[in-house]
């Protein structure tokens, strides 16, 4: 059986995207500052999650801003 999704864990300090296309993300703030995901503050501690919705997803933009983000993505 051919392996179909490959899963890619990181931390990030630098403003970027979640490539279009990848069919589950997890973004959690492990930093010490807001960050940005989506448009949307994500504070230290906080989690944004994007679950399976049965296709892939548009890019999703990201800024640390001076934090860091733990970035979990299935592609």
């Amino acid at each position: 059986m051919d392996i179909l999704a490959q899963v890619n864990e990181i931390d990030v300090e630098d403003p970027g995207e979640l490539q279009e296309g990848f069919l589950v993300a997890s973004i959690k703030n492990v930093g010490l500052e807001e960050a940005t995901v989506n448009g949307v503050t994500l504070e230290p501690g906080e989690a944004k999650g994007y679950p399976f919705v049965g296709k892939g997803y548009r890019k999703i933009t990201y800024d640390p801003n001076r934090s860091t983000l733990r970035i979990m993505q299935i592609l």
